[in-house]
Order: structure tokens, then sequence, then C-alpha cells
């Protein structure tokens, strides 16, 4: 089985130990558009290089950058840095919105909307020959608004004409990853291809389970956002779910934004987690979970094999 990266296909086997839910940037694409002086692309590009290679270093092979409209998305720096580092980066199509769509796609039908996702996979993005490897959508507080409603359905009949897997931006406190699946069940999606973003983000395992009970995937993937859930409490849950042997539908990330327009490099650790980085995960978390007897066969199976799984691959 192939999977598109930015620079080329891959195959699945060549995945290897992976990051599924990191960014290399996020911006407001309309303020980068219109007062570009705000912004530092050499900078942006240079702190990102720093955060892959620091990944590298600790084994990781791919990531994921589920950095799609709305969070301005930018292939060819991607590609840069794919190019620079030598880690396989694999990028979304999908539209990152909690509320409305700009004008052209909320006059335009859902299919109108999958149309361009699918040509962002067969095709290429923005224009360039570099392709899409899997699908994006998100939920928050607000709720399924029609313009996410749209989303989640254009995502859904993209997935079923090219087989790409959808990843979402879920919100545990209000369960919307369920309203997630709900629609996706409706849209006849093969859910095991679903992974459920952010469930990491509550210690209720009972909506965890819930969620599970559907046969997705689940991501624990916002490791050092403190001000949400202490790694603590966020261990404490991976524990549990591990006990209960859903080793093979988890997955573990930071979504680390290199840079964002929240906040400038330096205030990302003053206002998320000091040690927030591409990086948290390797160097702390993991040892930390060994040290609670998380073994390396369950690692491989987290950090190597469920990608495979997700892709329906193994």
């Amino acid at each position: 089985m192939k999977v598109n990266s930015v620079l080329g296909e891959l195959h699945i086997d060549d995945l290897g130990y992976t990051l599924v839910h990191e960014h290399m940037r996020t911006r407001s694409e309309a303020v980068a558009v219109q007062f570009p002086h705000l912004y530092d692309e050499q900078e942006e590009f240079e702190l990102a290089k720093k955060q892959v290679l620091g990944a590298k270093a600790y084994g990781v092979k791919t990531i994921f950058d589920p950095t799609v409209m709305g969070l301005d998305r930018d292939v060819k720096l991607m590609e840069k840095i794919s190019k620079e580092t030598g880690v396989q980066i694999i990028a979304a199509t999908g539209v990152y919105t909690f509320d409305t769509l700009p004008t052209r796609f909320a006059v335009n039908d859902i299919d109108f909307l999958a149309e361009q996702f699918v040509r962002d996979i067969e095709v290429g993005i923005q224009n360039t020959p570099i392709k899409a490897g899997f699908l994006k959508c998100a939920t928050d507080v607000q709720g399924i608004t029609p313009g996410v409603e749209k989303v989640i359905r254009a995502v859904a009949r993209a997935h079923l004409q090219t087989g790409k897997p959808i990843m979402t931006h879920s919100h545990p406190a209000t369960e919307t990853g369920l309203r997630q699946i709900e629609i996706f069940e409706q849209e006849g999606v093969d859910l095991s291809k679903v992974l459920i973003g952010h469930c990491g983000d509550t210690d209720n395992i009972d909506y965890i389970q819930r969620v599970l009970d559907y046969g997705v995937f689940i991501g624990m993937d916002r490791y050092g956002i403190s001000r949400v859930l202490s790694t603590q409490k966020r261990n404490e849950t991976v524990l549990q779910l591990l006990d209960k042997g859903y080793e093979n539908r988890i997955f573990l990330s930071q979504d680390y934004c290199c840079t964002t327009d929240m906040y400038k490099p330096n205030d990302l650790k003053k206002h998320v987690h000091p040690d927030w980085s591409m990086t948290y995960l390797l160097e702390t978390v993991i040892p930390m979970l060994k040290e609670h007897g998380v073994t390396d066969k369950q690692l491989e199976t987290i950090m190597v094999n469920n990608v495979k799984r997700w892709f329906k691959a193994i």
C-alpha cells in the first residue's frame, strides 16, 4: 500500500516511528495575506526545522501534519522542511472551522466541497503535484453548526471516493466526537479508518470508551497542553486504556505548533506548558509511561503499527 507524502508516494511499511498530529505552522490565512509584515517566514521555517530535527533524533521517521484550510496550510513549506530534515511529512486536506464556511463553500453543496478534497488527494494541493494523504475536519464547543456539518459530510464522501483515512478535531467536554461518528455512520464511512482526535483532553473514561465502542481510533494527542489537562492526568487515562487492551486503537502525539498566531514562540512555554515541544512526548512522557509498566511492544504498536491499521494495511 502507498501513502502520499509531500515528497511523493511512500510504502506504508516505510512510515516507521510516527507522530500523527503535529503542525509545522498554524496562522490566520486572512491576516497573513493582508498584513504579511506581521510574519517572518524564515523564522517560521527555522523554528519548524529545529523541532522536526529534534523529533528525528528520537527516532521519528514520519510526521502527519493536519494543517488544512483555516490554519493556513502551506505544502511548499512542508516540502521544504521534509527535504531539509529527511523526515517524511504527510499533508492533509479538509477544512478547519468551528462554525461558518467561506462564501464559495457556503453557497455550493456538500459534493462540491468533497470534490475539492478529492482533487487535493488525486491531483495535488494548491496547484502543486503534492498530494494529500488523509482527511481532516473539526467540531468544537460550538457543536455541529451547518458549516461544520457540511465539512464532515464532505470529508466522509471524499473518504468513500478515495479510501483515505479521516482525522478529526473534537471537544471531549461536549462529546462532539460522538456527533462526528453519528454523521460518518450516516454517510457510510468505514469507522475503522476514523481517528477521533483530542480524546486525551478528558479523563472521562466512560466517554472515551463510548467513542472506542464504534471501532474508531482515538488521539491522545495533545501532550504538553497542560492548561487543558495535566500530563499526569493524561498518563493516568492512557494507562487505564492500556489495561483494558486498547493499545491497537490509540495514537500518542502533541498537537505541537512550531509557530502560531496565538502566541509568539517564546510565549508558548508560558501560556501552554514550559516543556511543550515536538519532543516532549519522546523525551519525557514515554519514559514516564514505561516507568508505569508500558512495554516496548505496546509502544511499537502505538507509535509504529497503528498508523498501518488506520490505513487498513494490517
